[in-house]
C-alpha cells in the first residue's frame, strides 16, 4: 500500500481531492496510476475507493506554489474515469478552482490579509488563469460560511471566482474555426454548432435541432446524450482539439444545448419563471447530464451569448451590465462579464461555495507503475 495525504473539499456542485504535488511525486509512482488506484476507477462503482461514481465528484487536483510572476498557486486538474481505466487532463474545472482556493488559504500557500484574501491560480491544463476571494476577518481562514448555490442545499464559505482573459484559453481564439456558426456532422444529418473557447472549449447546439425546449429534466435530457456525444467528437476535430487518430475525449469540448427562457421546474421541484433568467442550458458532463452546469461551461456561454452570430446569442435575453442568467436543471446561476481595462477579454465573475469535508491518508493499493 502507497500512503498519500488528501484533502476533500466541496466546490460548488463537485467534490474534488486536493493533493500537494511533492506528496504524489514522493510516492515514486506517475500521477495516472496513482489516481486510477485511489480512486478505484475501472469499477463504475469505485466502491474500493476514493471516487464518488458521478463525473461530479470523481475529480482531483494535483497543486504546488508557483514561481510565475503574479500567479500563487498552479494546479493540474484530473477527471477520473468511471468504470474507465482513464484520466483526462485535458480541461479545467471551475468548482476544483473554488476548492483550491479554499485549500491555498488553508495551507498557508498565499499570505492571508486582514479582511479578504484572493488567490491567484494558474491552471496548467489550459494555461487559465482565474483568481478566488475569500472573506478572511481577522486574517483567520474560515472553516465555515453561509453561502449556498443552486444544486446543493449545503451552506459553505463564500468564493468568488474569477476567470481572467478567458476567451481563447485553449485554442488561442474565442472562436477557434473563426466563425460564429459551423456545421457538424451527426448521426442524423448536418447539425448547426457555435464553438467557442473561453474558460474551456464549448460545443454548443440549439435545442430545437434535437427536439427539445432547453428545460427538460435530467431524464428527458438523457436521450440527447448519445446523439451529443458523437457531436463532441465532431467538434474536437473540427476545433483541433484532436485529430483522427486520437482516443476519444469525454471531457472535451464541453458539449450542451441552449434555448429561449421558458418556464421550467428545477430537480427538486422548484418552479423557475421565464423572465428569472436570460438562457436556457442543458450540458452533458462525461457520459450523462450534467445536474447543473460546470462553471467552465458557463464561462463559455456568457462569452458566446455576447457575440454576435452565435447560437447562444441568438437565444439569450441580452442585459445592459454584462449579467447573464443561466436555467440550469438545478437552478438559475449567474455569469457576470466584467471589462477588462488592458484590452484582455472581459473577466467572467461567478458566485460560490466551499466546504472543507476531509483530511485524510489514502491508503492506495498500486501495483503497479512503480519505477523500474
Amino acid at each position: 500500500m502507497l500512503r498519500l495525504q488528501g484533502e476533500m473539499i466541496r466546490g460548488g456542485t463537485s467534490k474534488c481531492w486536493i493533493f500537494d504535488h511533492h506528496d504524489v511525486v514522493a510516492t515514486g509512482v506517475d500521477a495516472d496510476t496513482l489516481l486510477l488506484a485511489a480512486y478505484n476507477a475501472a469499477d463504475p462503482r469505485q466502491i474500493d475507493g476514493v471516487g464518488g461514481a458521478s463525473s461530479t465528484t470523481s475529480k482531483a487536483a494535483i497543486v504546488r506554489t508557483s514561481a510565475e510572476p503574479g500567479i500563487d498557486v498552479e494546479y493540474a486538474f484530473a477527471q477520473v474515469g468511471i468504470g474507465d481505466e482513464r484520466v483526462e487532463w485535458t480541461s479545467n474545472c471551475g468548482n476544483c478552482a473554488t476548492a483550491v482556493a479554499l485549500y491555498a488559504v488553508h495551507h498557508g500557500l498565499v499570505p492571508i490579509a486582514s479582511d479578504s484574501t484572493t488567490v491567484h491560480m494558474l491552471n496548467v491544463n489550459t494555461g487559465a488563469r482565474l483568481t478566488g476571494t475569500i472573506p478572511t476577518p481577522g486574517g483567520a481562514a474560515p472553516d465555515e460560511g453561509t453561502a449556498a448555490v443552486p444544486g446543493t442545499a449545503a451552506l459553505g464559505v463564500p468564493v468568488l471566482l474569477g476567470f481572467e482573459d478567458p476567451a481563447g484559453s485553449t485554442t488561442g481564439r474565442a472562436l477557434p474555426t473563426g466563425r460564429a456558426l459551423d456545421t457538424l456532422k451527426g448521426p442524423a444529418g448536418p447539425v448547426e454548432a457555435s464553438l467557442v473557447d473561453a474558460g474551456a472549449p464549448a460545443a454548443l447546439f440549439e435545442a430545437k435541432a434535437f427536439g427539445l425546449q432547453g428545460t427538460e429534466s435530467l431524464a428527458e435530457f438523457a436521450a440527447a446524450v448519445p446523439t451529443l456525444t458523437v457531436l463532441r467528437r465532431e467538434a474536437a476535430l473540427t476545433m483541433g482539439l484532436a485529430k483522427e487518430s486520437d482516443p476519444v475525449s469525454h471531457a472535451v469540448p464541453k458539449v450542451g444545448v441552449v434555448a429561449r427562457p421558458a418556464a421550467y421546474r428545477t430537480t427538486d421541484g422548484t418552479p423557475v419563471g421565464q423572465d428569472e433568467y436570460d438562457l436556457a442550458v442543458r450540458m452533458v458532463s462525461m457520459h450523462a447530464p450534467h445536474p447543473a452546469i460546470g462553471l467552465t461551461s458557463a464561462v463559455a456561454l456568457a462569452t458566446a451569448a455576447a457575440t454576435p452570430g452565435t447560437l447562444a446569442h441568438r437565444v439569450a435575453r441580452q442585459t445592459a451590465d454584462g449579467t447573464l442568467r443561466l436555467g440550469t436543471p438545478a437552478g438559475v446561476i449567474a455569469a457576470q462579464a466584467v471589462p477588462a481595462a488592458d484590452g484582455a477579454s472581459p473577466t467572467v465573475l461567478l458566485h460560490r461555495a466551499a466546504r472543507r469535508i476531509a483530511r485524510a491518508e489514502l491508503l492506495v493499493p498500486v501495483l503497479e507503475g512503480r519505477p523500474a
